[in-house]
């Protein structure tokens, strides 16, 4: 049996909930405009899940994922079907590690008396000096596509692109529930109408 990492799937997800974090992730939302989602009263998943290894095992990451946007499309009024939903869904998590650089200017060194110490208080000294301050950092894109199952289309994708956070990694489930339901308050159709 083949072994699977899911380590970076699951980091990725878990940072999209930002728990803790006052401003959240970032949503982004698109819809095909000539799609007729009044059309659409069931939903399916796709064979091959983006968040499963191809001929592995389903995932808890996937799991978690279909629980949550089982919640979402439920309560939208959308029907759970095993095959041939009028919607299929997909979901897509990635990774990227970050690097955030921030330059401060820092106090003149002994304003007043200058690097040299000549200066006594005629002015201050050059303020070319700064401190750069380095962080590395984890951000997690989560996307979750729902597809015209007919005409094999995208109709809707949403996206989460957050800061992966420590309390996140410790509660994957939670990230999820967290997450989930940001990415749809980006969309507006319900079953049928």
């Amino acid at each position: 049996m083949k072994s699977v990492n899911l380590r970076p799937v699951l980091v990725t997800l878990l940072g999209l909930a930002l728990a803790g974090c006052a401003s959240g992730p970032r949503l982004y939302a698109n819809q095909n405009p000539q799609a007729d989602f009044a059309s659409y009263a069931t939903y399916s998943y796709v064979a091959q899940l983006g968040t499963d290894e191809p001929g592995g095992p389903t995932t808890l990451l996937t799991q978690y994922l279909r629980s949550a946007v089982d919640r979402e499309m439920q309560a939208r009024g959308y029907r759970y079907v095993n095959v041939s939903g009028d919607l299929q869904v997909n979901f897509y998590v990635e990774t990227q590690e970050k690097l955030r650089s921030r330059q401060t200017a820092s106090p003149s060194v002994g304003v007043g008396y200058g690097y040299y110490g000549y200066r006594g208080g005629v002015y201050g000294t050059w303020g070319a000096y700064s401190e750069t301050e380095v962080t590395q950092y984890t951000e997690g894109t989560l996307n979750i596509d729902l597809v015209d199952a007919r005409r094999q289309e995208l109709v809707w994708e949403g996206v989460a692109i957050g800061r992966v956070t420590e309390e996140a990694r410790q509660n994957v489930q939670a990230a999820v529930d967290a997450v989930v339901p940001q990415v749809f308050e980006q969309y507006p159709h319900r079953a049928g109408s």
